[in-house]
């Protein structure tokens, strides 16, 4: 790969990426140069191999197979394809939040080391919408119930999920009348797997009917208790600072990254990390200190708790190993390339794997238990501070560049942020929009794709975005590079946003983009969208808020399921790659078109954000209008 400066806007990752071609490393962005061009079949989403009478592949000049062996469409195929997609990216996120319902189980037990119930008023909230009693009940019982309610959300076999009930009114009637309600977390994926069967579901709007339930089963379920839970044992998030970027590494001290997903881990591996003994032990080998720094989505949830730095996003994974300085990456599950480990074998960097669901070529493999959480973690951090004297000083190269930023943003803080403690409301956010000081919100989510410039599409959108004083929220890869550009500061305000959000902004003391937090956190959206609607005064559900949503480089199945259970919801939707239908007509129509008369809300794919960006503005407007709201006041 030579022109480093077009895979990128981020200047460390540039830097890195010119040093990774000089030496002759391989990277992610190096891969996808080869592989291209890419498989056309596959990008339009028809060619399947379901069973073994294939794999078939229709042809889309129509000139060759119309259909497959067994008498598939191209429609068929496309949207059995997609909803698998879609099925794999909600159990990742519902087994996410299975997990932290275990450790919130184990540790009101007693079984577990290192947690307990930080957030206890999150847990009474919980409790009185679970129907869990809790007067004259200690927290461990409380706790132990809840737990055992968000388990069975997952095995249900009928019914509805408790969390849908958060939704507006009008909003839960149109999922049932639609039959969109999901009735279990585990069901609905199981369903999918079922109908896309050879010689079950072949009718594309039945398989998308089926594709919305279980997106809005992890949006509304798996993910949700995932954040709520989070929420329990970590304790609530608020606003902090902290610094962003590889500059984050520091030469003269221990650098241990986490990455992955799951906070159980991480969130003990910030104990260790400040354990006196290995503190000692590491200046004993010369050096400072501990630095802990965070990958992907696990860098944003101990950022939001504990103001750790974060090293990076996706993509910067392995240019942070390429630094020479990072003497452990730890990993856990989720968006972690398994060519990690063969490029930590050319640096004396460990490669240490912890979850019995995800092991890696050249990984030494320290299984993680809740039991034992505390005891492993400082094994692990007592690993890299023992490597440290193995660093290879000659190959050291840690950028300069970081910068600040602000995070933790949350539905609950929302009331305090625009109310204050003692009048928290979202009445000023409500009144905001009706006035036209704000022309609305987006919300811009989702991974680093090596399909486009770095960073590029995510902080152009944003930007775009809040100078037409739309409110811009960040959750997963989009926050952390929106950070790096500046743009989680309240600095930023004054920089790039339209006079009505910088007004907004400086009265108070926020940033113009919000940090909300990590991928399933998403669901924190869905909430706060949820709490405007029952706010008063822009409508009774939540697609008639002047609202949207965008994955301007998505690359994940679970974006797929986030995508689907956001536009579900009533949030139009902007995606800067098309979902693999585009080989099939009336699917590509059914997603784009006609499934506003579904849901009250449609996808478009549209990779250039400039463009994004007016879409969204054209669609806010139209919106505004609908609810006969004044003209913004000084926007276009």
């Amino acid at each position: 790969m030579n022109n480093c400066e077009e895979k990128s806007i981020d200047c460390a990752s540039k830097e890195i990426l010119n040093i990774s071609t000089e030496k002759g490393f391989c990277t992610a962005f190096d891969r996808h140069e080869v592989m291209e061009p890419e498989c056309g079949f596959g990008q339009l989403g028809i060619c399947c191999k379901n069973c073994v009478m294939g794999p078939c592949r229709i042809d889309p000049f129509g000139e060759g197979a119309k259909e497959g062996i067994c008498g598939a469409t191209a429609d068929v195929i496309a949207a059995r394809n997609l909803i698998r997609m879609l099925a794999a990216g909600a159990a990742a996120h519902s087994d996410h939040g299975r997990d932290i319902a275990h450790t919130l189980l184990a540790t009101s037990e007693g079984k577990t080391k290192g947690y307990t119930v930080k957030g206890k008023e999150k847990l009474f909230t919980l409790a009185k919408e679970l129907n869990v009693k809790t007067e004259n009940r200690k927290i461990e019982e409380i706790a132990h119930d809840v737990a055992e309610k968000c388990f069975a959300e997952f095995g249900q076999q009928h019914g509805e999920l408790q969390f849908t009930h958060r939704a507006p009114k009008k909003r839960q009637e149109l999922w049932r009348k639609g039959r969109f309600m999901p009735r279990g977390i585990d069901r609905e994926i199981v369903e999918i797997m079922h109908r896309t069967h050879i010689g079950v579901d072949n009718d594309h709007e039945n398989l998308i009917q089926q594709g919305i339930r279980a997106s809005l089963g992890d949006g509304w379920g798996g993910s949700m208790i995932a954040t709520d839970l989070s929420d329990v044992i970590f304790g609530m998030p608020e606003p902090i600072r902290s610094i962003t970027n590889l500059g984050v590494l520091k030469e003269d001290e221990v650098n241990v990254i986490v990455h992955g997903h799951e906070p159980t881990l991480s969130d003990v591996i910030v104990a260790a990390s400040q354990d006196k003994e290995l503190l000692e032990l590491a200046k004993s080998y010369g050096a400072k200190g501990i630095n802990l720094a965070g990958i992907c989505c696990t860098a944003n949830e101990i950022l939001m708790r504990h103001g750790i730095s974060v090293a990076g996003n996706f993509l910067q994974q392995e240019l942070a190993v390429i630094t020479g300085a990072v003497d452990l990456m730890l990993v856990d599950v989720q968006c972690i390339m398994p060519a990690l480990g063969n490029l930590c074998q050319c640096f004396h960097t460990k490669f240490v794997s912890t979850s019995p669901k995800a092991k890696f070529p050249f990984a030494e493999h320290v299984e993680f238990s809740e039991e034992d959480a505390l005891p492993i973690a400082k094994k692990i951090v007592r690993m890299a501070v023992e490597n440290y004297k193995n660093r290879k000083k000659e190959l050291v190269k840690i950028p300069k560049d970081k910068m600040e930023l602000i995070a933790g943003f949350t539905a609950e803080y929302v009331y305090k942020m625009l109310g204050g403690k003692y009048r928290s409301t979202y009445r000023p956010l409500n009144d905001a929009i009706i006035s036209g000081r704000l022309r609305g919100a987006a919300g811009i989510v989702g991974c680093n794709n090596p399909k486009v410039k770095h960073d590029w599409a995510h902080v152009t959108l944003a930007k775009e975005l809040i100078k037409k004083d739309v409110l811009v929220v960040v959750t997963g890869c989009s926050a952390i590079a929106d950070a790096k550009a500046g743009l989680l500061v309240p600095e930023a305000a004054k920089k790039y946003a339209g006079r009505g959000l910088q007004e907004i902004c400086e009265a108070v003391g926020i940033p113009p983009v919000l940090h909300l937090g990590s991928c399933v956190d998403c669901s924190r959206i869905l909430t706060t969208l949820a709490n405007v609607v029952l706010e008063g005064g822009l409508g009774e559900d939540i697609s008639d808020l002047p609202v949207a949503g965008a994955a301007p480089e998505w690359m994940s199945e679970k974006a797929v399921s986030i995508g689907f259970y956001v536009a579900a919801s009533g949030v139009y939707t902007v995606l800067g790659f098309p979902f693999p239908v585009l080989g099939g007509k009336k699917i590509t129509q059914l997603l784009t078109k006609d499934l506003e008369k579904l849901v009250g809300a449609n996808f478009d794919f549209e990779p250039d954000p400039v463009k994004a960006a007016d879409l969204i503005i054209k669609h806010l407007d139209k919106k505004r209008e609908a609810l006969k709201l004044k003209p913004v006041m000084y926007g276009e």
